[in-house]
């Protein structure tokens, strides 16, 4: 599919936008350009790991041809990037309209279960008290939406400076609108109130020995959002955590790492928080004159997520090492110390950070020996690249090397530098 897409780009209709149209409307827009790019990108890339499209100039030597192979991936893949962020820029400028549909399709999915609820029950103040408290947060959902809408509307607050969505963001989030609902509804019954009684009841319906569970709940959580993103900074600021930006947010992001595997923090903390959130949902339903009473036990449930999620986030991550460098030998090499223009072989741990396999990021990493900065080369093979790896580097030692003892030293995608390790070059 992907070879098709490239083949037959320049003869679709419509071929001279080139992808860099990015008007919503057009069909090829922003969206159709880093998918093309993206199928040329492959197309290449998979030409060049099978030994096809090589020139004769350089088919001779094997590391000239990895130099040249290297370079023509790293311009097809700066491509292959200017799109996808041209692709997530409008991607994020669409998302404010969804964002805002959604929101209004909660408020008639509201209505429509207080109608069916109200079928011989009849209808209560403390349904229109419901139902106008969502009017008004819907409102102030929208107004957000549209004063953010350049990046994302409603999901403007809880997208990271990564370009992700944030779990202790959302949570917090979540928490903090149910909050905000629950006290409008006590407030439009409160104002609709007549008899002196009732009024009462519902001012001691804000009494915190009522509400102490969820309060504790929303302080935790929202002092758990502040406290990650600080630990995060501090973190990348002190190379002790690695993190590169992502093209644009997406959904998996509350329950992934950055290179998209599931986490258990996450997980756990989004599935605890929404069951609990769900449970002080159904407490208002039944009692709509106070602020639900989430259950202590439920609450300490909470608490004891949030603290495994903030334990997660000081547990992941951690800065790559060195742990060997080798002479790279192919079959048939005889065995000898390192001289300039051989290869060396790199051994370690986190040279490839999470959300960086893409070829785009792995040009970036660089490798010092000595004064001389070397780009680590990449090697095509079927499906992805064999060099670099997250535990191994092979890069050649340049003549501009001077022989003696010289510090080898790896800089990562996200601009994080290893331990130094010496090695020795001879002529």
């Amino acid at each position: 599919m992907a070879v098709q897409e490239a083949r037959g780009g320049a003869d679709a209709p419509g071929g001279g936008h080139g992808g860099g149209c990015t008007c919503g409307d057009c069909p090829h827009g922003a969206r159709t350009g880093h998918r093309r790019a993206v199928a040329e990108f492959l197309l290449l890339r998979d030409g060049y790991a099978a030994g096809q499209g090589l020139p004769a100039a350089v088919a001779h030597s094997a590391s000239a041809s990895r130099q040249w192979v290297s370079e023509e991936l790293r311009q097809s893949a700066e491509r292959v990037a200017e799109r996808g962020r041209a692709e997530g820029e409008a991607w994020l400028a669409r998302l404010w309209r969804w964002t805002v549909c959604t929101v209004w399709a909660l408020v008639v999915a509201l209505l429509l279960v207080q109608t069916l609820t109200a079928i011989g029950a009849g209808w209560t103040p403390a349904r229109t008290a419901g139902l106008l408290a969502a009017l008004v947060t819907g409102g102030a959902l929208t107004a957000a939406s549209w004063f953010h809408r350049a990046r994302g509307g409603v999901l403007a607050p809880v997208i990271g400076e990564d370009n992700r969505l944030s779990t202790s963001r959302a949570v917090a989030a979540v928490w903090v609108l149910f909050v905000g609902y629950a006290v409008l509804v006590l407030a439009g019954r409160l104002a609709a109130a007549s008899d002196h009684a009732e009024r009462d009841a519902l001012i001691s319906g804000l009494d915190l020995a009522r509400g102490a569970g969820i309060v504790t709940v929303l302080a935790v959580v929202c002092g758990v959002a502040v406290l990650v993103r600080r630990v995060v900074g501090l973190r990348v600021l002190g190379q002790r955590l690695q993190k590169v930006r992502a093209d644009r947010p997406r959904a998996a992001d509350l329950l992934t790492d950055d290179a998209g595997r599931g986490t258990f923090a996450d997980i756990q903390y989004v599935v605890i928080s929404a069951v609990a959130a769900l449970f002080a949902a159904v407490r208002l339903a039944r009692r709509p004159d106070q602020l639900p009473d989430l259950p202590w036990g439920l609450a300490v449930l909470v608490l004891v997520s949030a603290a495994t999620y903030v334990a997660g986030k000081y547990a992941e991550g951690g800065r790559p090492v060195i742990l060997s460098v080798v002479r790279a030998r192919e079959a048939g090499d005889l065995d000898a110390p390192i001289r300039t223009g051989d290869d060396i072989e790199i051994r370690g741990a986190g040279f490839v950070p999470p959300g960086s396999q893409g070829a785009d990021r792995l040009t970036r990493m660089v490798v010092r020996i000595g004064a001389v900065n070397v780009h680590v080369p990449l090697v095509p093979v079927p499906g992805g690249f064999s060099n670099p790896t997250d535990a191994v580097l092979t890069v050649p030692v340049p003549v501009d090397v001077e022989p003696g003892r010289v510090e080898v030293q790896v800089v990562t995608a996200a601009g994080v530098e290893t331990n130094q390790y010496a090695i020795d070059v001879t002529d």
